[in-house]
């Protein structure tokens, strides 16, 4: 596990304010991201709210759930509840099924993709609402634009709607519209969204949880294995070109790489092994809080 931290600029804390103010972007990488809340749990300890979430994909759902008001604890205690459990996953996913030919054809069947939207609704948090207005902190949501060939921010409207496009996985999850405009995973575009957090905190961290292929160096990957693998490959490049631009004040890269984007089934194995983010996570920003605390 490996932090970075960027203290080559120190900004001070607005007038008025006792701390330096935090926001926090959450990137995206399937069942990776449930290192998310490890991050959570920390803000809750310490006792912070960050002013501004951005996320994509899984991000954007953790992100939800903490703009909403759940606490780290209570996103780890569904998470493990549900897509950790598989005779809930089995049970949720088995009344998702269409009750007639003529419904899965209205749902916009297509043979191997789930309807995101559908699955969503069975799977989030009750606690998430409807709509952006109701959330507790504001939340940027990235969807990527397919025909655009863009990133898309998501900030008003339908929440459920930003969640399940910004979620979309290709060859995985159907499209989602948004706008009339065909939606899917922003994580392609965007795999950690903090440049849209620029200039609304002190400090801006990021969390990394895209990976990469894991293994020997020799083995030929599956055709799924390099399906996935080359989206990882792709994504870190994205990566790299944003943190030579500018990169966040706070870095975090969970050593997740040996497990597969849908792994959800292993969030209790997941879980355990980044444990020691939550922790070093705390050290880290406390340190560089201290540091602009006596900056200013």
């Amino acid at each position: 596990m490996s932090m970075k931290q960027d203290v080559s600029t120190i900004r001070t804390s607005p007038e008025g304010t006792s701390e330096p103010s935090v926001a926090l972007a959450l990137g995206g990488g399937g069942a990776r991201g449930l290192a998310h809340i490890h991050v959570i749990e920390a803000f809750d300890e310490l006792g912070i709210r960050p002013v501004a979430i951005a996320g994509s994909s899984i991000g954007a759902i953790m992100g939800a759930g903490m703009a909403a008001g759940l606490s780290g604890a209570e996103i780890r205690e569904h998470a493990l509840a549900t897509v950790g459990h598989r005779r809930e996953v089995v049970n949720r996913l088995w009344q998702l099924r269409p009750a007639s030919w003529s419904e899965a054809m209205s749902n916009g069947f297509r043979f191997g993709q789930f309807n995101i939207e559908r699955v969503l609704k069975a799977f989030l948090p009750e606690a998430i609402p409807a709509s952006f207005s109701e959330l507790a902190i504001p939340l940027k949501i990235v969807v990527t634009d397919y025909y655009g060939q863009t990133e898309h921010v998501c900030e008003t409207g339908d929440l459920r709607k930003a969640l399940a496009a910004s979620a979309a996985l290709p060859a995985v999850f159907m499209p989602v519209k948004i706008h009339d405009r065909v939606m899917i995973d922003g994580g392609i575009y965007n795999p950690i969204p903090f440049d849209h957090l620029r200039g609304v905190a002190e400090i801006v961290v990021g969390v990394d949880v895209v990976g990469g292929p894991d293994g020997d160096g020799k083995t030929i990957p599956s055709r799924i294995d390099s399906l996935f693998g080359a989206s990882q490959l792709m994504m870190q490049s994205i990566i790299a070109m944003k943190l030579k631009e500018g990169a966040p004040d706070i870095l975090l890269r969970p050593d997740i790489g040996r497990y597969r984007v849908m792994d959800f089934l292993r969030a209790k194995e997941i879980l355990a092994a980044t444990s020691g983010l939550k922790d070093q996570f705390k050290r880290t920003l406390e340190a560089r809080m201290r540091t602009d605390d006596a900056a200013s």
